[in-house]
């Protein structure tokens, strides 16, 4: 996998905490303010950060998520906008890993190999693509591996035994772990239910395991990052940005993120 995720995460391993994961999505409300929160993301807290790219049809979206994707897509926000930023934020940050999270369409227009080169002269260190399963991914996640790029794989509790090897076979990077049976930003997984899956995952896998979708407040962030290795929050951010601009959602990541690195404070490794 990328070399900035495995050292990320090892250094978080290593201070026995868990990481913060901060997804915005890149063109909201257009370009330029979307790079002026993605690129303050560190200083607020962000050990790594999932930079969303905008699809006409995001099916795994919840209703935060899908309207800034169609706000992105009104303000001419392209997947060349979005790597364009990428570039930008790796200019600035040469440490903190920078995960794409969207869809295969936009991405198999352009070929596996050619997004995967791309991504890679950008400085992406990998990314999530929800509509992709295992059965479909070989030719994307090929391609990925030969630049050192992660492919992350998504678990849910209704992945049942009989289908998790399938999902953490040559999975990469991390797992990711949805802590609801639903769409981004509704509802929020028991912490107790959520510790049992992400255990799960562990007995199948060494890789990191982080838990998102449904995680907006800090309570909930720092109650799973007892037992995650990381914590990923978006809808609440790309909330706070449309309703209080780039101030709001800055102050809501440094809540987060002091949140979850707290979670395990006088813990013992």
């Amino acid at each position: 996998m990328s070399e900035r995720l495995a050292v990320r995460f090892a250094a978080l391993k290593a201070d026995n905490r868990a990481g913060f994961i901060a997804y915005v999505m890149a063109g909201d409300p257009d370009l330029e303010r979307s790079w002026e929160l993605l690129r303050r993301l560190p200083e607020a807290g962000a050990d790594v950060v999932e930079l969303g790219f905008p699809f006409t049809d995001p099916t795994a979206d919840g209703p935060s998520i899908e309207m800034a994707g169609r706000r992105a897509l009104a303000a001419g926000t392209t997947l060349d906008g979005v790597l364009d930023l990428a570039r930008r934020f790796r200019s600035e940050h040469p440490d903190t890993p920078l995960i794409l999270m969207g869809y295969a369409n936009p991405i198999h227009r352009r070929s596996w190999g050619g997004f995967a080169e791309q991504a890679a002269n950008a400085g992406v260190d990998g990314a999530i693509v929800v509509d992709l399963p295992p059965e479909e991914d070989e030719g994307l996640r090929i391609a990925m591996a030969a630049r050192n790029l992660a492919l992350i794989r998504l678990a849910a509790p209704t992945t049942d035994e009989n289908r998790l090897p399938v999902v953490v076979e040559k999975a990469t990077g991390f797992l990711y772990y949805i802590s609801v049976t639903g769409v981004t930003g509704t509802g929020s997984g028991a912490t107790e239910v959520v510790a049992q899956g992400l255990e799960r995952l562990r007995r199948k896998s060494d890789l990191p395991v982080v838990v998102g979708f449904g995680v907006r407040a800090p309570e909930h962030a720092e109650s799973l990052a007892r037992h995650a290795d990381a914590v990923v929050v978006g809808s609440a951010i790309v909330e706070a940005m449309h309703e209080g601009g780039l101030d709001a959602a800055l102050a809501l990541v440094s809540r987060l993120a002091d949140a979850t690195h707290a979670a395990r404070a006088g813990a013992t490794t």
